[in-house]
């Protein structure tokens, strides 16, 4: 009597097997959410990040020793893009998009997030954490640096183009633009043009500020669309036309 030949299950994949490892670890206090990429991403609750983060960093079967940045996000009129980013490279060029999804734009108090980007060098080994802001002006989140005290300029630098404050940090104050730049320049509400420019003036002998002289202009993306240039029947390719090439 022959045997009935079973299949064994598969084994789980490497990012599978990671995910296990930091859902024990952390439990109901992450959150995965899909990515893109299929990259491993969780969501953190304010009150859960440095917490999460610590277990994360000393877990010996998670190790995440390295922070290897730390970005701000601005969810203002998400939802709500006219252009076609995902599927452009597939077909080497962006288009319009259409039907766009109203709903789908985030609410105003979910509007800033900070994402963190952590390694393991023992494991070689990727994690994301996303961290939605504590209210909407000024949005707050605690600090990592405790943690990882590289995400020091990190934080700085989301403070600075995003407005964003981290509770904690040592020395919070703007590390890109100026001592005396007006707002948050990666925010999606501030002008393209700026506020103000600057100039040497040879009478003053030094750097002045004045308010920006720029016209704003609204520019509209161009969208390529077939071209009849290219159609194998008309360009001789497909009729073998003597000079052309076939294929």
């Amino acid at each position: 009597m022959s045997e009935i030949a079973t299949e064994s299950p598969a084994p789980p994949s490497r990012i599978d097997a990671l995910a296990a490892k930091v859902e024990g670890a952390c439990g109901a206090r992450v959150t995965r959410v899909a990515s893109i990429a299929s990259e491993l991403t969780y969501e953190v609750a304010p009150g859960d990040l440095v917490g999460v983060c610590t277990q994360l960093r000393d877990d010996p079967a998670l190790a995440f020793d390295v922070l290897v940045d730390v970005s701000g996000i601005d969810y203002l009129t998400y939802g709500g893009e006219e252009w076609d980013t995902h599927t452009a490279t597939s077909s080497g060029f962006s288009r319009g998009v259409t039907g766009r999804d109203e709903s789908a734009e985030a609410p105003a108090a979910r509007r800033f997030a900070v994402a963190y980007h952590l390694l393991s060098m023992v494991h070689n080994t990727r994690v994301r954490l996303r961290v939605h802001c504590d209210g909407v002006e000024p949005p707050l989140v605690d600090s990592v640096v405790e943690v990882w005290p590289g995400a020091n300029w990190f934080e700085r630098e989301a403070f600075d183009l995003f407005g964003i404050l981290f509770r904690g940090h040592p020395d919070l104050r703007r590390i890109l633009t100026d001592y005396g730049f007006i707002g948050h320049p990666f925010r999606k509400d501030f002008p393209l043009i700026g506020h103000v420019e600057v100039r040497y003036d040879p009478d003053k002998q030094r750097v002045v500020y004045e308010p920006v002289s720029i016209e704003p202009r609204i520019q509209v993306p161009r969208v390529i669309r077939d071209d009849h240039r290219y159609e194998p029947a008309l360009n001789g390719r497909a009729s073998g036309l003597p000079g052309q090439k076939n294929g």
